[in-house]
């Protein structure tokens, strides 16, 4: 409860900052575009480091899981030819 009235409080301080109503409201719709102008380039810097972070990542679990693949298949083929020197002395 307390967490949606601090909520609501900082929306109607943010549309009353931005008013642009002469007399009433702080009339920052300026320095908000100017934020915007200069925040948007910086957030899309860090989104684009993190996607290469994740792509980095993910090319790696992709070798890994083909190495763990390669090991379990030549796993079971020792298996197999384990199972088949079994069969071949008792027979």
């Amino acid at each position: 409860m307390t967490a949606l009235l601090v909520g609501l409080l900082f929306v109607i301080f943010a549309v009353y900052s931005v008013l642009p109503i002469k007399g009433w409201g702080l009339r920052w719709w300026e320095e908000v575009l100017l934020v915007l102008k200069g925040g948007i380039p910086l957030g899309a810097l860090f989104v684009g480091v993190i996607a290469v972070f994740i792509g980095i990542a993910d090319i790696k679990d992709k070798i890994e899981a083909k190495k763990e693949e390669q090991e379990m298949e030549e796993e079971k083929k020792e298996e197999e030819k384990e199972e088949e020197k079994k069969s071949e002395e008792t027979t």
